[in-house]
């Protein structure tokens, strides 16, 4: 027994003295080939528990699988090698990326592989984020909010953002970027001129639409499947000082649609908003929700509470609106808002507005994180979806699931609700979107949180009665940030675009190893099944 006890005590002091001189290169994994261990990113590999359990859940804190290192890469090529030595391998391991894991299905896990840490690229050098005359070349490990700064010290700024600012370039380009600036510019996608592409084969690749195409297009809402963006070439403009920012309340879907969609019309040049969406506020989390918000006061939400009490809605609708302007533009600004105002419909005197900088407002949900995190109500359950339904179903929807299915909830969290044009999207990328004939679409975001664990069944319970009432309906919605389940889920969500993404599947990720928590190419069988 004493032999014993000595033999435990010397093996955990070799542990201690290799974790306190550094050498990260601890021990082997037990699911991944020694070899990996003994290349030249050895000391970059950590497998410690600490480090594998934090990259073995996500935002969506409904997954958790849990990978069996985690490399911190000094350069891209490092990333090129762990890739290349697992597609060489007799018995390929997962490999995924990881920015800030603002997944929320598991999407940025490896179970059983090898999770990518990109926010160590860089790390101790200069900060990789190039901005010239018209774009930025920006690292795919970079934050958005570092973008902006950036290129803020030169007048610039790109035309798309996602309403939170703290994900990666790659993260979101692997995703498609949407947002309020969209119907003008298309998602963030559509604004990149080039790309730097490890695949999963290892290889480097720069590409544009003139390069390289197929995986120029392949990797731009590609869901990580075919390559790790490391750079992204992304297209700039001037960037405004302020932002004249406002909230609409309607009581009529029918109407705040039809607003809605004028906005983003042709005439939205005349008209000159910059941003556009669109919220759904149950009537029980007025009456019942918080009592003001970063936004809204509590006199505002009193006068909210009361129109929707009221109303015979299930709901309020409230616009989103913004226009840009600078000191040059600073006089034409309120004559602008009083002609746009003048051709809406919402209920007369219920127009909210605040005048901002323009870091302000792209940053506003940093304020809203803060609050959540000051009550605990941050690092909870995500069970998010988000869909994309056809304009001309939007009244349909909202009829069966707003003022039918949620009627009567009280959830934490948003409901997004705003359109899209069609045109504004490059049908060559692999990102889906409806494209039923409609000449816009909209997304549809059940953004709610799962405060107690309990809340989750429920929570999914709803998700899956809005999908079925869609497929019931023969709504053609789509997913974005898409969970499927299944191998025909999946082929359902390409659809006409399946044959395309399997080829590219077998071209640039033959051996299946990029991204495996999606869940849709699970091994080199299924991509050779297909």
């Amino acid at each position: 027994m004493a032999r014993t006890r000595f033999v435990a005590f010397l093996i955990g002091l070799a542990s201690f003295v290799s974790v306190v001189t550094c050498q990260l290169r601890l021990m082997p994994a037990g699911g991944l080939p020694r070899d990996l261990f003994a290349l030249g990113i050895a000391s970059k590999i950590r497998t410690d528990r600490n480090s594998t359990a934090m990259a073995s859940i996500d935002f969506g804190r409904i997954v958790k699988d849990a990978p069996e290192a985690v490399l911190h890469p000094a350069t891209p090529g490092d990333i090129a090698a762990v890739i290349r030595f697992s597609a060489s391998s007799p018995a390929p391991f997962p490999v995924s990326p990881r920015g800030q894991g603002h997944s929320v299905r598991g999407q940025s896990l490896a179970p059983g592989g090898v999770v990518v840490d990109m926010r160590t690229l860089g790390r101790g050098q200069h900060r990789r984020i190039n901005v010239s005359t018209d774009y930025v070349d920006a690292g795919g490990e970079q934050l958005w909010i570092n973008v902006l700064r950036a290129t803020l010290e030169h007048g610039l700024a790109p035309r798309v953002w996602t309403d939170y600012l703290r994900i990666t370039v790659g993260g979101t380009l692997s995703n498609a970027g949407i947002g309020g600036q969209a119907f003008r510019h298309g998602p963030q996608i559509a604004n990149v001129q080039e790309l730097d592409v490890i695949t999963g084969t290892g290889e480097m690749v720069t590409c544009s639409r003139d390069k390289s195409s197929d995986l120029f297009f392949a990797a731009l809402g590609g869901l990580g499947q075919f390559g790790v963006i490391t750079r992204a070439r992304i297209a700039l403009e001037q960037a405004p000082k302020r932002v004249r920012w406002f909230r609409l309340a309607y009581s009529d879907v029918a109407v705040f649609t039809r607003d809605q969609e004028l906005l983003i019309s042709k005439r939205a040049s005349e008209i000159g908003f910059d941003y556009v969406e669109g919220q759904v506020q149950l009537n029980r989390t007025l009456t019942e929700g918080p009592k003001s918000t970063p936004f809204f006061s509590e006199a505002d939400v009193n006068r909210l509470a009361g129109l929707a009490s009221e109303s015979s809605s299930a709901a309020i609708y409230i616009m989103e609106a913004a226009m840009y302007y600078n000191d040059t533009s600073a006089s034409s600004v309120d004559k602008k808002l009083e002609k746009v105002l003048g051709q809406l419909s919402f209920v007369p005197g219920f127009v909210f507005t605040k005048d901002v900088t323009y870091v302000q407002f792209l940053d506003r949900v940093r304020e809203e994180e803060e609050v959540l995190r000051s009550a605990g109500l941050w690092d909870v359950l995500h069970p998010w979806l988000n869909l994309f339904i056809p304009r001309s179903r939007i009244l349909d929807f909202d009829t069966g699931v707003v003022k039918g299915l949620l009627s009567g909830t009280n959830p934490v969290g948003v409901i997004l609700m705003y359109p899209m044009n069609t045109a504004k999207w490059d049908d060559r990328m692999t990102a889906v979107a409806p494209l039923a004939g409609d000449d816009m679409f909209y997304t549809v975001g059940l953004l709610r949180s799962a405060v107690v664990p309990s809340d989750l069944e429920r929570l999914e319970r709803e998700n899956e009665a809005v999908l079925t009432f869609c497929d019931k309906e023969d709504i053609e919605c789509k997913q974005y940030l898409p969970h499927h389940i299944s191998h025909d889920g999946w082929q359902q969500h390409f659809g006409a675009k399946w044959s395309r993404i399997a080829e590219l599947k077998a071209k640039f990720d033959p051996h299946a190893i990029l991204s495996l928590g999606q869940r849709i190419f699970q091994s080199t069988e299924s991509i050779t099944a297909t």
